[in-house]
């Protein structure tokens, strides 16, 4: 498929998944809240999470994102598909307008084609525009899994540590975001190689192995995020996941898949620039999108539900 094809498909999976972010943030502010990790506090948070009405839809929202993104992970390169699926939050940007009955502002206009342009840009100066032939590299593979176990596992203890601490919530969303990131390129990696496995049929789909860890990480992945929504406030979490998931997707597509990039110092250094510029305007765009939250959220749910963290925060954002 060509590259406006695959954009395409990136595109549609990254609106699904802006509108299943929405609805599971919403969910987090309603549920038990987690606070020292014991066994009790997490049975109770993963219990009254899985009948949460709008978590339920927010999970229905991420199987049409799945379905489209795997489609665009198997049919083009790793260090495209994730890259471009930033533009989620620009469109969780526009969803918050509607839902709040606001218009968005020349700033945040500005920051969204910034946002564009530096992800056309990173595409353009990159040149990884189609899908590396071939079978993940096992080595590589197996180095990137255990490093990636390390960054998630420590970000997770040290989160929890954090959470200790009310004022140290901001540090325990944003470790939290970035062992998401992490998950989520994995199993962006995982989803690649579990498309390759079904061309050759089912049964060498349910015969592989990165099957079944791209069911167990893509659980620990919404478990983890339905967490960091839920430790502090959405502007240290949200973007920590969003900048680490594409920064992690491109290195893993290189390693593993062999994505070739275009060598040579400027187009290498365009490219970092690019990813640079790509992640700011995450930030400052994922900032705006809470404000807009804030503002849309009703008041009678907030007397219906008892504060959270996250929720006693956002007003001072």
């Amino acid at each position: 498929m060509s590259l406006p094809g695959i954009l395409a498909l990136s595109f549609g999976s990254a609106a699904f998944f802006s509108l299943a972010t929405a609805l599971k943030h919403r969910s987090a502010g309603q549920v038990p809240h987690v606070q020292h990790f014991r066994a009790a506090d997490l049975r109770d948070f993963a219990v009254e999470t899985v009948r949460h009405p709008l978590w339920l839809l927010g999970i229905l929202a991420d199987v049409g994102g799945l379905a489209l993104q795997v489609a665009a992970l198997h049919l083009g390169a790793l260090s495209v598909v994730q890259p471009a699926m930033v533009i989620a939050v620009l469109f969780a940007l526009i969803l918050g307008h509607r839902i709040a009955g606001t218009r968005i502002s020349r700033r945040e206009l500005l920051l969204g084609g910034v946002l564009v342009v530096s992800v056309a840009g990173f595409l353009l100066a990159s040149g990884a525009v189609t899908a590396a032939a071939g079978a993940a590299d096992r080595l590589p593979a197996v180095m990137a899994a255990a490093a990636s176990v390390g960054v998630v596992v420590g970000c997770v203890l040290t989160a929890r540590r954090a959470m200790r601490r009310t004022v140290a919530s901001k540090r325990a969303a944003g470790l939290l975001g970035v062992a998401v990131g992490t998950i989520y390129a994995g199993t962006a990696a995982l989803m690649k190689t579990c498309a390759g496995a079904f061309s050759h049929g089912p049964g060498a789909l349910l015969g592989s192995w990165p099957l079944y860890a791209l069911l167990a990480s893509g659980a620990l992945g919404v478990f983890l995020a339905q967490m960091a929504f839920q430790a502090g406030p959405l502007t240290s979490s949200l973007p920590a996941t969003a900048t680490t998931d594409p920064l992690v997707s491109v290195a893993l597509g290189v390693a593993i898949f062999d994505e070739q990039l275009r060598h040579g110092v400027v187009p290498m250094l365009l490219s970092v620039v690019c990813l640079g510029v790509m992640s700011s305007a995450v930030v400052l765009l994922t900032r705006v999108k809470v404000a807009v939250d804030t503002a849309s959220r009703p008041t009678a749910t907030a007397r219906l539900s008892p504060a959270t963290p996250a929720e006693s925060q956002e007003p001072s954002r």
